[in-house]
């Protein structure tokens, strides 16, 4: 279990991102964070995983307080994140930093699985390097096929959907509803894509740095596709919660 208590993150200039958050993400569910570009979404994400260090307050792992673990520290204890804007490794293949992320040599079968998970064919992408002749689609995909490896206690996917096509993404879609019926991890979805939303276990809205909503998806999402519909129709009579606010 995952708990945020108090947590703040402020700019060198003292601007506040992050304002006062508590959350609990339990175990074992998929659990998506949605929100207006700007409001903290990928800032939080970053404090759990340990990228950034929070200004004040606790983030508390398993029981454990983590506050003071380093991104390194944190992934021994299970953390996984794919970044929104994936790094390049020249001199790295593909198939060296999926064994890297499962920390052991993997069959040919395995490797075939991951990558289709991701929409992409084995055969074509195991032994080229992980440099400029890929595109950014085909980074971040790999990318998320990183974390897929490490089967990690906690996966965060920082906008999986950013660059990737149409069909990639409806694997992609149909990769996270298969873990969440089989994998014993939690994952953690930053995203704005209402097919990701539709099959989250709970919906938290994070706007101005601060937990705007948080519950069943079944709770939220009326709520958010209501505020849309209402945004594009400004005669509607709709007052549900708006997460542009």
């Amino acid at each position: 279990m995952l708990k945020l208590q108090h947590l703040a993150w402020d700019l060198p200039d003292g601007e506040e991102i992050i304002k006062d958050i508590d959350l609990t993400i339990p175990d074992g569910k998929l659990i998506v964070v949605t929100g207006p570009n700007g409001g903290g979404k990928t800032s939080l994400a970053k404090l759990i995983a340990g990228i950034e260090t929070p200004s004040s307050g606790r983030i508390i792992f398993d029981g454990h307080d983590i506050t003071d673990c380093d991104i390194t520290q944190r992934a021994r204890l299970g953390i996984a994140y794919a970044f929104q804007q994936p790094v390049r490794f020249k001199g790295i293949t593909v198939r060296d930093l999926l064994e890297l992320a499962a920390c052991a040599p993997l069959s040919e079968e395995a490797l075939c699985h991951l990558l289709g998970n991701v929409g992409l064919c084995a055969d074509e992408y195991i032994d080229r390097e992980m440099n400029a002749s890929l595109s950014g689609g085909e980074i971040k995909r790999i990318e998320i096929a990183t974390v897929l490896a490490r089967n990690a206690r906690l996966s965060i996917f920082d906008e999986p959907e950013a660059g990737i096509d149409l069909w990639s993404f409806s694997r992609l879609v149909d990769t996270f509803e298969e873990l969440r019926k089989t994998h014993g991890g939690t994952l953690l979805i930053i995203s704005h894509q209402e097919r990701i939303l539709s099959i989250a276990d709970a919906i938290v809205v994070v706007a101005d740095g601060r937990v705007r909503q948080a519950g069943p998806r079944q709770e939220i999402l009326p709520t958010l596709l209501s505020d849309a519909l209402s945004t594009r129709c400004p005669r509607s009579q709709n007052t549900g919660g708006n997460i542009h606010e």
